[in-house]
């Protein structure tokens, strides 16, 4: 007999075999939890698309959006003129341009800087300073540029930097009559004088619009929020022409004297309108680097002196008033000398008898007086508090000067002559 051999079969594992792998069993539960997790991902997002498309998010993510691409601007209302009586223009708005920057979109080069830094008049160290601010969204760079100065630098193409129109103060008159018209800041708001005092009327309102990026990282124009409304132009009292001929009698005065100072006012004898107030030394508002803040001093209204023989006339009214003289009438100023108490009071030269119109037109110390001494200390202190001596004058600039004028019953009898005379 032929033996066989048999071939050996491949081994077939079973768990007890003793493989690790073949040995593990998962629990059942495991692959629940898995199937479960993958769901509820699924889910998730599936909530969150609709959530986003179907409008629930919309006001939020239009907020977003917003913050990457918009930027509100105040667009400034065109400030009012003001004019003379004769409607010759003291100050008025010219177009300029407010050049600004969003830092974090500035790549300028060094280079680029430095030109860029040239062109605005200022040290590159500043320019630096401003593009690396704490505000990455907006900044300014220099306000009220020239036009032309502008479109050089947006023949630089950079990114990041801007320019909007805004205006800029101009004074034809320059120094004539920069005590009374004032001057604006760089954002248009008074500083000084008229400008300061009815800024609110000359300003108007201010608009603000929306501008947008586009996906290149370009300013484009959008929405208006708030149109702009023009402020109101102003018309003074002032004549030009005598303003002009009174600042240039001031500044001939001030340097044949060699004073300080001078101060000057005319003034509409019927109405009492000011035909012209001016002051030296001067400056001129359109040109303010330098500027030392005394040359805006306004010596008519801020400082204090005494009026002198301009109070004669008021002592004399208050006595026409109450009856006690008649222009007519006639006062005896011989010998040119009147003693009270230990006082002497003279006049420049004698006069003798004089009408109660001649003491006024001769101011005479003496005959003055003696009109003043007849009246109660009460009635010649109410007639110049009525005419607003001891006040404040009342035309709202700032700084003005109230004067002092003591109350009646610390007068002594020369105190009330001396002050009937002034």
């Amino acid at each position: 007999m032929v033996a066989r051999t048999r071939r050996p079969r491949a081994a077939a594992h079973s768990p007890g075999d003793g493989h690790p792998l073949l040995a593990v069993r998962l629990p059942a539960w495991r692959s629940k939890l898995i199937l479960f997790l993958l769901f509820a991902g699924f889910v998730t997002l599936a909530g969150r698309a609709v959530y986003l498309q179907g409008g629930f998010g919309t006001e939020f993510l239009q907020q977003q959006g917003q913050i990457r691409y918009a930027r509100t601007l105040e667009v400034a209302a065109t400030r009012g003129r003001i004019t003379d009586r004769n409607g010759v223009v003291l100050a008025a708005s010219v177009p300029a341009h407010a050049v600004w920057a969003i830092p974090d979109d500035v790549t300028a080069t060094p280079e680029q800087v430095a030109q860029l830094a040239k062109l605005l008049e200022l040290p590159p160290a500043e320019l630096r300073r401003r593009l690396e601010a704490e505000d990455r969204s907006f900044v300014y760079l220099r306000r009220q540029v020239e036009p032309a100065l502008a479109a050089r630098i947006a023949e630089m193409k950079l990114e990041g930097i801007h320019a909007s129109p805004e205006f800029k103060r101009q004074y034809p008159e320059g120094a004539t009559a920069a005590h009374v018209v004032g001057f604006t800041n760089a954002d248009d708001r008074g500083q000084e004088g008229v400008e300061r005092v009815f800024d609110a009327q000359l300003a108007g309102r201010a608009g603000s619009r929306t501008v947008i990026k586009d996906r290149l990282g370009r300013v484009v124009d959008g929405d208006w929020l708030r149109m702009p409304t023009d402020g109101t132009d102003l018309a003074l009292s002032l004549d030009n022409r005598i303003q002009y001929i009174a600042q240039s009698a001031l500044k001939q005065a001030v340097e044949q004297h060699r004073a300080k100072g001078a101060a000057a006012v005319v003034l509409d004898a019927r109405s009492g309108e000011v035909l012209a107030l001016a002051n030296w030394p001067s400056y001129d508002p359109n040109h303010r680097a330098g500027w030392n803040p005394q040359l805006a001093r306004n010596r008519v209204l801020v400082d204090t002196f005494e009026p002198g023989s301009t109070l004669k006339p008021f002592a004399v009214a208050a006595a026409l008033e109450r009856g006690l003289v008649t222009p007519e009438q006639t006062i005896q100023t011989a010998p040119g000398r009147l003693t009270i108490g230990n006082r002497t009071i003279g006049d420049a030269h004698p006069h003798g008898l004089l009408t109660v119109a001649q003491v006024v037109a001769k101011s005479s110390n003496v005959g003055t007086v003696k009109i003043a001494l007849d009246l109660p200390a009460q009635t010649l202190w109410e007639t110049y508090t009525n005419f607003g001596f001891g006040q404040a004058p009342r035309v709202g600039f700032p700084g003005s000067a109230a004067g002092s004028l003591r109350p009646y019953k610390a007068w002594r009898p020369i105190e009330q002559a001396t002050i009937a005379y002034g």
